[in-house]
């Protein structure tokens, strides 16, 4: 985020310098301006958890306006009229500060498009994205990839028993495990109520198997120790290329996740 920033107060500095240049030529670069603008409103976006972020790009705003008009004003300094360049900054503050509400609340609704509202994972809508490109790219490199399907078990009875309030800070501790016990180039996603699907790219059974027994130790650590009595149960499955469609993947993970789940049941 602090480099982020330098780059615009960079960006902001040479369009003011721009800007005063030509300024007796009859041009002006006022209009790219908005560039830093909608690259902040684009970081704050995806900083939604932080309240601090969502001034960020009113303030960039504001300092664009009052570069945009000092430089302006210094061409004929002291002719220019004070009074126009107060009402140049004030106007163009707000005109800028408008804009960057706009696009963060634009970028924030097309992030929260490929969300899942409670726990913050990827939705089925980006899952299917990054399995696509996943697919792409083993074709290209003959590299296998990994698809789990997991289900919670016995997540109904914890919802009768303990209330649909518990069952979200299941969900959620859930995907945080999921997350923390996963790699920054895998994707975990929630699909349905108590089910959520991980891609593992450039993985093969061996080491998508060792993920699985790593994510079921942890998982059982904490629900254990939250006395919840619920398992997860996951079925697994690894292809190359392109030789299986996503449908046919989630289907046989899927398969092996009910097997699983039935022999659960069964002892």
């Amino acid at each position: 985020m602090f480099w982020r920033l330098i780059l615009i107060f960079s960006e902001i500095i040479f369009i003011a310098y721009l800007d005063y240049k030509v300024a007796g030529l009859y041009y002006s670069f006022g209009v790219l301006y908005c560039l830093p603008i909608i690259q902040t409103a684009h970081i704050s976006s995806i900083r939604t958890l932080r309240r601090s972020d969502s001034r960020t790009p009113d303030i960039i705003g504001v300092i664009c306006a009052v570069a945009w008009s000092v430089a302006e004003a210094s061409v004929i300094w002291p002719l220019f009229p004070f009074s126009a360049l107060v009402l140049n900054i004030f106007t163009r503050a707000i005109t800028f500060a408008v804009l960057g509400r706009v696009m963060t609340k634009l970028f924030k609704e097309k992030e929260y498009s490929r969300k899942d509202a409670l726990t913050g994972l990827a939705n089925r809508l980006e899952f299917i994205e990054r399995f696509e490109i996943e697919r792409l790219r083993s074709e290209r490199t003959g590299e296998p990839y990994s698809l789990l399907y997991i289900d919670i078990d016995q997540f109904k009875i914890l919802n009768d028993t303990h209330g649909h309030h518990t069952g979200d800070e299941a969900l959620k501790a859930l995907s945080d495990i999921l997350s923390e016990n996963s790699r920054k180039v895998d994707t975990v996603s929630r699909i349905g109520g108590d089910e959520f699907v991980i891609l593992f790219p450039s993985t093969d059974e061996p080491t998508c198997q060792t993920l699985i027994a790593r994510i079921m130790q942890a998982s059982e650590n904490f629900f254990q120790g939250h006395s919840w009595l619920i398992s997860l149960s996951i079925g697994s499955v690894t292809d190359t290329g392109k030789t299986k469609s996503i449908e046919e993947m989630l289907r046989e993970a899927d398969g092996k996740m009910y097997s699983i789940k039935k022999c659960k049941l069964q002892q």
